[in-house]
């Protein structure tokens, strides 16, 4: 890319911290190169329906504005999972709104599934295509952070921060429900961040007498009251999973664990008051804190780096405490990235006299 380029830039799914972060370093870095930036709004929506949705980025957009240090995003996103047509019809519209806007290549923020659906556009059309991972939960693959993820840990801290010193005024056992569909690496980094006392994980099975020994543990100590930090996804001890309702593919959509584990739990024991608390979106909103407005810095300098050196078809990562690129091919074949059992983050828990399930 070695003449003026016209770059595209959109956010899907789920929004959180740092993406305008993102966005604004990509504007940055390209901006000194002399290249032109056309945010697109509401993720993919913007190019593959007409008229399509975008304005030209530059510098003044941030650099005069609070948006970089702001939650949300800026161009707007699309999590909304409505059915499709075919990938063949989507690449075809997608590769014609590439074609209208002229755009050059393609930076896309978002988390695996998104990585998976817009690279088989991207592949689908010849579209030059750089991923950046972000991600609450965490779990995009290869990369050992995305961005939005250290954020939500933090807002999740705080609050059970906050529940201690309430369940202590009460002799009560608090249950906080986070988001984590699949993984529980959020549940699991703010619960030892915070000092929890239980926290359940869709990847580790559990016991409802398993917690209950925990709280009877606490008792036995003298201290009168607990907090049980649990992923949304987390299934009831006989494994199903709670949902209520369904999102517009017919995908199961999870909540409620909390209340099951609370009526569970008291119907069994009864020396705590359980209280349970869901904190819902709130998780994805707060001030972007200063590990993920790094990695929004170091990811959209790396993406534009490598347009520059001719790459595509990659996403940018952290992994041993530096900025690389992986292909794209790889990330979706590596799909979901888990909490492992095994980690760090699960033996310094149980180390520290965290009930985290039967292992």
């Amino acid at each position: 890319m070695d003449k003026k380029k016209r770059l595209g830039i959109l956010t899907s799914g789920g929004d959180c911290a740092g993406l305008n972060a993102v966005i604004s370093a990509v504007v940055e870095a390209a901006s000194e190169k002399g290249w032109e930036v056309y945010g697109i709004h509401n993720g993919t929506d913007g190019i593959t329906q007409k008229p399509h949705s975008y304005e030209v980025l530059t510098i003044h957009n941030f650099s005069d504005s609070p948006w970089p240090r702001l939650s949300g995003s800026y161009l707007g996103s699309l999590n909304k999972g409505v059915k499709m047509e075919s990938l063949e019809d989507m690449s075809q519209r997608f590769a014609q709104g590439v074609k209208d806007l002229g755009l050059d290549a393609v930076i896309v923020v978002g988390g695996d599934g998104s990585m998976n659906i817009v690279s088989n556009y991207c592949k689908g059309s010849l579209v030059r295509m750089i991923g950046i991972p972000k991600t609450i939960d965490n779990d995009t693959p290869i990369t050992e952070f995305s961005v939005g993820f250290q954020s939500a840990v933090q807002v999740c801290t705080s609050a059970v921060d906050s529940l201690e010193l309430t369940a202590r005024s009460h002799n009560r056992a608090l249950i906080m429900e986070v988001m984590g569909r699949d993984a529980g690496h959020l549940a699991m980094h703010s619960a030892l961040a915070g000092q929890a006392d239980v926290c359940l994980v869709p990847e580790i099975p559990y016991t409802i007498d398993g917690v209950i020994n925990k709280l009877k543990a606490i008792k036995a100590s003298g201290r009168n009251h607990a907090v049980i930090v649990v992923s949304e996804g987390i299934k009831t001890e006989d494994g199903s999973h709670i949902s209520s309702k369904k999102n517009m593919v017919g995908e199961a959509v999870y909540g409620g664990i909390g209340q099951y584990l609370c009526s569970e739990i008291s119907s069994r024991y009864n020396e705590f008051q359980v209280r349970v608390t869901t904190l819902g979106h709130v998780q994805r909103s707060g001030v972007p804190v200063a590990f993920d407005r790094l990695l929004a810095a170091l990811y959209g300098a790396k993406a534009v780096e490598l347009l520059e050196n001719g790459e595509d078809n990659k996403m940018v990562v952290w992994k041993n405490g530096h900025v690389d690129a992986v292909a794209l091919s790889e990330v979706v074949k590596s799909g979901t990235t888990l909490l492992d059992p095994n980690s760090e983050y699960v033996k310094a828990a149980k180390a520290l006299g965290m009930y985290v399930g039967e292992i």
